[in-house]
């Protein structure tokens, strides 16, 4: 926001230095970016936040330092003359996209002489970066950067039909901005039509084709309230910026809008000349004031380490334009002005007692009482599954959330909708919200072969956008790994790091239906019967698909089924001072059995001494065996924590194990 220090001192008479001016205001929150000398002028530049649209004009930056330098404000009260013909029989104005359009208001003046504009309106437009166009126009910028409000001023005549309509644009809908360029329009842009087409791209531009010229003697003058989302919506889609959305997608002043019709309505008829005709039509939705907010003074000391008089806190809070509702000797409560949105909550108030009294009134040994803070139960799930899989040699990768949507239909194992589209895509092509990380995974795996590095295993933690029936998506927290090595190994990884969370929990497999990934080498992954994710080896058409060069096994989990399964608490187990056994077992079984299936039931008939069970190898003999048949070699290891273990003992074990498997999966052993 540049401002114009001799327009400044209109509004509130500074007694101070430019400098002193610019360093009270960067304390105050207003960075202070340069200085620049124009003319008998000054132009200084201010970062303004996204959250302060009430300083993007002069008049809010006078509010600003009225109260930083004690001094008094002056607002004009804009009372233009009216005619004796009403508005009412000119126009009519309505509003068929109310979610888009909150409020508009018109009001006509006949008879204007367009021509230049007075020294000093150009003088003071050309202070702050805004060339001279005609009187009307620059009354219309003028105000604008006076208090934030946009305007636009159409040339009557040149409308087609006595009614403006506000509508939604629709698809593919053509518009000549006053750029002359062409833009073509999207459901959600709100425009501002006549009765054949539209004539502005609503708190965006002016269309080309009832723009003022030297001819115009009629004009609309435009004041309307638009949703700030919509706005920024279109000015990103179309990439077509202007002052006016730049303002209107932070939200404006409700109260405002008035105000600023009426004042660029004066300045018109004094500058222009014309007959203003009687009233304003005003149509949109109710206006209800801000909400009270309250304060505790004890917040102060708490928050800032000091003590503020009471008295000094209403000054305060009067001066920014609140308005008191009680105080009392332990809390005062106000209502935010109108141009203050960003006033919702008490903390919101002790930011601004701590702006205006100062922050250089705290002294930096201040006393702030202070409490330790702990890592909720999902950080630290977190933290473990990144200490495992980097101890697992896996990199952590970073993606975006915005995908194309050809990645949405490449896999998408947690739903069948289809992906939430995005107004404000990142990346050319790339306008959906995923439902996987998986695709971008292999993205990033891609340009890592590009570069020939030889080890590419990486993982993501980050949500992923699930459509559903409420308003908002459901977001899901998930773990993304994609490895150069085979299905079994990533599926060890995987159970590592389940075994890593809660060691009594096991990982079991089922059958899955992926059109990226291998049938025969994919599985979904279930703990305690609950939907932990879905791992395998990409076919050979996914490869390609993607542009990889070597073999890709991935596994996407639930990172709420991790948490959920997770025990936090430290555990250990005293390691056994006796020597392990082991046994091989070779088990001839039906070509349809899964290992994840006999690993199971191995586990459960091996008993307290089993300590771990170890696929090794399958084999297939259709002469010995016969046909639909294939051998599972596997070993397994015993221990006991109490005593050496005879062979007696283990083999007994191994008998059980076999048994079981024979009865459950007709299983045989090998002599």
């Amino acid at each position: 926001m540049i401002v114009s220090w001799n327009w400044l001192k209109d509004y509130v008479a500074l007694d101070v230095e430019p400098a002193d001016f610019g360093q009270r205001v960067m304390m105050a929150g207003l960075n202070h970016e340069s200085s620049e000398s124009v003319g008998d002028d000054l132009a200084i530049d201010l970062e303004i936040t996204s959250n302060r649209p009430d300083c993007l004009g002069h008049i809010g930056i006078a509010r600003e330092a009225s109260v930083l330098f004690g001094t008094p404000l002056t607002i004009p009260e804009p009372t233009p003359r009216e005619g004796k013909a009403s508005v009412a029989d000119l126009l009519k104005v309505r509003i068929d996209c109310p979610d888009l359009c909150y409020r508009y208001t018109a009001r006509v003046i006949r008879g204007v002489k367009i021509g230049p504009s007075p020294a000093w309106l150009v003088s003071r437009l050309q202070t702050i970066g805004i060339a001279s166009i005609n009187n009307v126009v620059d009354i219309t910028n003028y105000v604008l950067m006076e208090c934030g409000q946009p305007l636009h001023a159409f040339d009557l005549a040149k409308l087609g039909g006595p009614e403006i309509i506000v509508r939604e644009a629709s698809k593919g809908e053509e518009f000549l901005a006053i750029d002359h360029k062409t833009y073509a329009l999207e459901p959600g842009m709100c425009v501002i039509a006549d009765s054949s087409h539209a004539v502005a791209l609503g708190g965006v531009m002016g269309g080309a084709d009832s723009e003022v010229s030297d001819a115009t003697v009629d004009l609309l003058i435009e004041s309307a309230e638009f949703a700030p989302m919509s706005i920024r919506g279109t000015a990103r889609k179309l990439n077509l910026y202007s002052p006016s959305s730049y303002r209107f997608e932070r939200g404006l002043d409700p109260a405002g809008v008035d105000w600023a019709s009426r004042r660029c309505c004066e300045l018109i008829l004094e500058l222009a000349g014309g007959e203003l005709a009687a009233d304003v039509i005003d149509v949109g939705r109710d206006r209800t004031g801000p909400e009270s907010v309250v304060l505790r003074l004890s917040q102060l000391k708490r928050v800032l380490g000091i003590d503020v008089p009471a008295a000094e806190v209403q000054r305060i809070l009067s001066a920014l334009g609140n308005e008191q509702v009680r105080a009392d000797a332990t809390s005062v409560e106000v209502i935010p002005p109108s141009w203050r949105r960003d006033l919702t909550r008490e903390i919101d108030l002790v930011e601004e007692i701590a702006r205006i009294h100062g922050y250089d009134q705290i002294p930096e040994d201040a006393a702030v009482p202070m409490c330790p803070s702990h890592r909720s139960d999902a950080d630290r799930v977190q933290g473990k599954v990144r200490q495992v899989l980097t101890a697992a040699g896996f990199d952590e990768a970073l993606t975006a959330s915005v995908v194309s949507e050809s990645w949405t239909k490449a896999f998408s194992p947690w739903t069948d909708a289809k992906p939430l589209k995005s107004y404000t895509p990142t990346l050319k092509g790339a306008d959906r919200l995923r439902l996987s990380l998986i695709p971008s995974l292999l993205d990033v795996r891609r340009m890592n072969e590009s570069v020939s590095n030889p080890v590419i295993e990486l993982f993501e933690t980050a949500k992923i956008y699930m459509p559903s029936n409420d308003e908002l998506p459901i977001e899901q927290l998930t773990l993304g790994i994609t490895s150069g090595g085979d299905y079994a190994s990533l599926k060890g990884v995987v159970e590592g790091l389940v075994a890593s969370l809660n060691p009594a929990c096991v990982v079991e497999v089922r059958e899955t239906s992926q059109s990226l990934l291998d049938g025969a080498r994919s599985c979904e992954l279930r703990v305690n019967d609950t939907l932990l994710g879905v791992l395998g080896e990409v076919t050979q058409a996914g490869l390609k698909s993607f542009k990889l060069r070597s073999p890709t096994t991935v596994a996407e989990l639930s990172m709420e089924t991790l948490a959920a399964i997770a025990n936090l608490i430290p555990q250990h187990s005293q390691q056994s001072a006796f020597p392990a056994m082991s046994r091989d077992l070779n088990l001839i079984v039906d070509e349809s059995l899964r290992w994840a299936d006999l690993a199971t039931t191995v586990r459960a008939s091996g008993g307290a001494l089993l300590e771990e069970v170890a696929y090794q190898d399958v084999y297939r003999d259709t002469q010995r065996d016969g046909a639909g048949k294939k051998r599972l070699l596997f070993s397994i290891t015993l221990r006991s924590s109490e005593t050496t273990l005879t062979n007696e003992q283990a083999d007994e074990i191994r008998d059980a194990i076999v048994t079981a498997c024979g009865k459950q999966h007709a299983a045989t052993l090998l002599a």
